[in-house]
């Protein structure tokens, strides 16, 4: 049985610990395996579909990915493998875990189902590999042309800092 004081000693504790950000994004490309990019109405540049985990609801980070894209782009559907995980230090804010899932080979029929959410985004684009640098800069740059070289290779998932490959 837990007592007043014990149950406030971890609280305390809890509140103590550092934290850490954790978001999660799906891959998905297309036949000529060019990448799907959303537009963010909230900052400059271009991004994956996905967004926090919602850790208060017990979320976990495939969940996340999934609930994200479905209100994102409208396209609810089971993800695939783990391909990336990416410690983010943090500029201002707590660093960030950042996870990204396969999400598949969208067809045309997938392409022309996709429905942005106009709270949050204005776009979205196929982009090639070799035009992902000038859309993608910083760490989610590397960490997607990581995911990419995963799925290329077959190899399991890539350990990234800062998207820079650990393992």
């Amino acid at each position: 049985m837990t007592t007043t004081q014990e149950a406030q000693d971890f609280a305390a504790y809890v509140a103590s610990l550092p934290r850490v950000l954790a978001g999660a994004a799906a891959l998905f490309r297309d036949a000529r395996g060019r990448v799907l990019l959303v537009e963010p109405n909230y900052r400059e540049g271009w991004a994956l579909p996905g967004g926090t985990i919602e850790s208060d609801d017990g979320e976990s980070p495939r969940q996340g990915a999934r609930r994200e894209t479905a209100e994102e782009i409208g396209l609810d559907r089971e993800l695939g493998r783990l391909l990336a995980v990416d410690w983010v230090r943090g500029e201002g804010r707590p660093p960030l875990v950042a996870y990204l899932y396969d999400g598949g080979v969208l067809g045309e029929d997938d392409l022309a189902a996709i429905r942005l959410q106009e709270e949050e985004l204005l776009s979205w684009k196929l982009v090639p590999r070799e035009e992902l640098a000038d859309h993608l800069p910083g760490a989610l740059g590397r960490r997607v042309l990581a995911a990419l070289d995963v799925l290329a290779d077959g190899t399991g998932t890539a350990e990234l800092e800062e998207g820079h490959r650990v393992l």
